[in-house]
């Protein structure tokens, strides 16, 4: 998976990739290959070549300023955003003007299985609105802008055809 890490102000090209307890991570070209267990809930052992062990705590729950989240790196915390460049796209294209409305509609038809906000709910661009299922595959529909929903016409469970309106954010 590709990402964009912003750590500490810093943004780096991240691709990862991961099959079972094995990492592949390329961090602006550079590469890693590690081994990772999770010893509790948000506590990894990071096992790196050379037989180097690095302790990593994430905390999942609450996140700080931006979105971020705390990761501890042994002594050293730092604050770490991962953006999934694919989904920022989507929410650009959605055409989004920066000032005044912006309607987020259906791609295709599908079934709405979860509305993540409501109305007087205040949204940054990129954030979850809605999730449709569509073809067995469930799409998160992101705010194209920063606002406030001031219209949710989606509701779970509720089939939808393409084109339509589900979330306004002004």
């Amino acid at each position: 998976m590709k990402f964009i890490a912003e750590v500490d102000g810093r943004s780096y090209a991240l691709d990862v990739r991961r099959e079972g307890a094995r990492v592949e991570a390329s961090v602006d070209g550079r590469r890693y290959e590690l081994e990772a267990r999770e010893t509790e809930a948000g506590a990894f052992l990071l096992l790196a070549a050379g037989g180097r062990v690095y302790e990593c705590r994430a905390n999942r729950a609450a996140a700080v300023a931006g979105g971020a989240r705390e990761v501890q790196i042994g002594d050293e915390v730092f604050q770490v955003r991962l953006i999934d460049p694919k989904r920022l796209r989507g929410a650009r294209g959605a055409g989004a003007e920066a000032s005044g409305r912006a309607q987020v509609a259906a791609s295709m038809p599908g079934k709405v299985v979860r509305v993540l906000v409501e109305a007087g709910a205040s949204v940054e661009a990129g954030d979850g609105l809605v999730v449709v299922e569509a073809m067995k595959m469930q799409n998160e529909l992101k705010s194209p802008k920063g606002g406030t929903v001031v219209e949710v016409r989606a509701e779970a469970g509720a089939t939808v055809n393409a084109g339509d309106v589900l979330v306004v954010v002004e």
